[in-house]
């Protein structure tokens, strides 16, 4: 899967991987001084999810995350998980 933020494109890696449903990545909100994104995935179950981040693709996906690009970032990434209620 690729994933493309203002024409920059990425692989994810979650293609392959055991439990993942669905990546939407969203943009929100724009000032001057920035454009807010959120990316939101779907996975079968927390477990699943968990066990991504603890992965290789995991690590793939995230090898350059900031690195090279700090200039383009207010700070770094904000985790918020949720789970379905309904």
């Amino acid at each position: 899967m690729i994933s493309s933020v203002s024409g920059r494109y990425r692989e994810t890696f979650l293609d392959t991987v055991p439990g993942f449903k669905e990546f939407h990545l969203l943009r929100g909100p724009s000032t001057e001084e920035y454009t807010l994104f959120a990316s939101h995935s779907v996975w079968e179950s927390r477990e699943a999810f968990e066990d991504w981040t603890k992965s290789e693709a995991f690590r793939k996906a995230h090898a350059n995350a900031g690195g090279s690009r700090k200039d383009i970032y207010l700070g770094p990434p904000q985790f918020e998980g949720f789970e379905q209620v309904i």
